[in-house]
């Protein structure tokens, strides 16, 4: 067998492949081209079936997209009647992780202002782990509704500390 033979018996091969793929072609656009026309014929003769029809598929959609997710509920703070006196336990509001840490700081509204030059000097006292037992010792309002509170702790290394700490972590 030559080269020339072995040449041809490639074109031929690349020439019924292209033939098969524009028969594949044609053959998806008639299928295409015969559902819209049955479609457009569906809408000029039934227009309430035809409308109905995409309602029904909106409506569908609609139904799957707002249906969808899992289970998990997000975190809700409750507020919580403070009583100056009481005993509460620390709880973060705005987060998942069981390991989180509420801040307590010197002054009431420098929550905002959050420094981490201030962490340098290994005071632990000032993140204390979730569900640390706090006594209310003073209630102060600022920016409307925002609530700060004075706690002092009742349990662990920091017993008798105080420190300011916004009121929706008290639980």
């Amino acid at each position: 067998m030559s080269n020339d033979e072995n040449s041809n018996e490639s074109v031929d091969s690349v020439n019924e492949s292209e033939e098969s793929t524009s028969q594949a072609v044609e053959e998806s656009s008639n299928a295409v081209n015969n559902i819209i026309s049955k479609v457009m014929e569906l809408k000029e003769s039934n227009p309430k079936v035809f409308f109905g029809g995409i309602g029904g598929l909106v409506l569908v959609v609609l139904i799957m997209m707002m249906s969808g997710g899992d289970n998990k509920h997000l975190p809700v703070s409750k507020m919580v009647d403070l009583s100056i006196g009481q005993n509460y336990t620390l709880t973060g509001v705005n987060t998942y992780d069981p390991m989180a840490t509420i801040r307590l700081v010197a002054v009431p509204g420098s929550i905002a202002a959050y420094d981490d030059s201030a962490d340098k000097d290994g005071d632990e006292c000032k993140h204390m782990p979730q569900g640390t037992k706090v006594k209310l010792v003073q209630i102060q309002e600022a920016f409307g509704k925002a609530k700060f509170v004075e706690v002092e702790v009742l349990d662990g290394e920091c017993t008798g500390r105080k420190g300011w700490a916004v009121a929706t972590n008290l639980n």
